[in-house]
């Protein structure tokens, strides 16, 4: 660590899209602007033009450079190479901290966080799962390596953080009683986040935005709206806008079901200006965390309605109408027509503005995490020596 107190703090994610890239974005300038060296590692292959220009806009926050290689979703032969690759690049970077996003993310900065311990060298290891591995249960071949790894790899950092309580009692659940350190540090989103956006004239009534995958719930949205449209007698409109693996099979649904002219579907784009497109943000997930998109919408002045999963009800409120159950077209399609009867009784429904905005800061988050590393790193102190520093033979 330097003399002046910067610290050297390198974030380790597989895919650069989603929350996990939303999350790591914020805390790069957070922690640029509070004086710190940033850099990342992630997956090459994942993501598009979208994403291209998120990095371009974090650039001048990465002091510490911006370094992609090929990494797998799943575990193959090839994350030999990239775990090479990784201990190379981060040896050279000499970081303070090395903090892991997302299964992958985590075991990277783990087991090079250790390989660099066996010699002594200071560095603080976390991992932050956000969902990821959590979403597996023992039931399955899967699952069960897949959690016994992470149970594995505990030992080899100095602290979990978790973006909600949810998160942190599923982890207890399915993979046990944290071993090391564990602290709960709620998401947070931008000051800039906290401008309210309104809708266009020609808004549609209902929004989907996000990775268009089963596990996020594009398809309970399509079926939920034909349902509504039902209940309440007249045609609709909505809009799905996002990419991933499933959006063809998305797109073949919509029209097979008769919605080609009342559900559009556009590419990623920016929150801020999908939530002007549209009067209600739906988020039909079957599983989470806590998602940036409920975070955004509310923060922007757009009501939500949204599956009672991981720490969504942290945010709406554990007893609040606007949830829904995972999974189910018929419960989703029953708020949503009460939104379309009674708009004005959705957005009563949304969190207090000033409490939302005190629990669910991006600054709250990054001071709570700057303060963490730092703790890590001082209970480390004549233990271990810094990058650079010379070994002490031994007597």
């Amino acid at each position: 660590m330097a003399d002046d107190g910067a610290l050297r703090i390198i974030h380790c994610f597989r895919s650069p899209i989603g929350g996990i890239f939303r999350h790591v974005r914020d805390l790069a300038e957070f922690h640029t602007k509070a004086g710190h060296d940033v850099g990342i590692i992630c997956d090459s292959l994942t993501g598009g033009s979208f994403e291209d220009a998120l990095f371009d806009e974090i650039r001048p926050y990465l002091s510490l450079g911006l370094v992609r290689m090929p990494i797998s979703r799943s575990v193959d032969l090839r994350d030999i190479g990239a775990f090479r690759k990784s201990y190379h690049e981060i040896k050279g970077l000499q970081p303070d901290v090395l903090h892991g996003h997302g299964a992958k993310g985590g075991a990277i900065a783990r087991l090079i966080g250790s390989a660099l311990r066996v010699n002594r060298y200071r560095v603080a290891r976390l991992y932050s799962p956000h969902g990821g591995s959590l979403h597996y249960t023992s039931r399955t071949a899967a699952g069960l390596a897949i959690l016994t790894a992470e149970r594995l790899l505990e030992r080899r950092g100095d602290a979990l953080t978790f973006v909600c309580d949810y998160e942190r009692d599923a982890y207890i659940a399915r993979v046990g009683k944290p071993r090391v350190r564990a602290e709960r540090i709620y998401n947070g989103i931008h000051d800039r986040d906290f401008e309210i956006v309104y809708p266009r004239e020609d808004a549609v009534d209902f929004l989907y935005i996000g990775m268009l995958r089963d596990l996020k719930g594009p398809d309970v949205f399509v079926e939920a709206f034909a349902q509504t449209e039902r209940r309440v007698g007249r045609p609709l409109s909505a809009l799905i806008i996002g990419d991933g693996p499933d959006r063809a099979k998305y797109e073949r649904r919509i029209v097979e079901s008769g919605l080609g002219r009342r559900i559009g579907l556009l590419p990623a784009m920016k929150a801020q200006e999908a939530f002007a497109l549209a009067r209600t943000v739906v988020v039909p997930s079957r599983a989470e965390a806590l998602p940036y998109i409920v975070l955004e919408a509310i923060a922007a002045g757009r009501p939500v309605i949204a599956s009672r999963v991981g720490g969504i009800p942290e945010v709406l409120g554990r007893d609040s109408p606007a949830l829904t159950e995972p999974g189910d077209a018929a419960s989703l399609a029953a708020v949503m027509t009460r939104a379309v009867n009674d708009p004005v009784w959705l957005r009563k429904a949304m969190p207090e503005p000033v409490a939302f905005r005190k629990t669910f800061s991006a600054r709250t988050m990054s001071e709570a995490l700057l303060a963490l590393y730092r703790d890590i790193l001082a209970t480390q102190s004549g233990k271990t020596r810094p990058f650079g520093a010379p070994r002490t033979r031994q007597p």
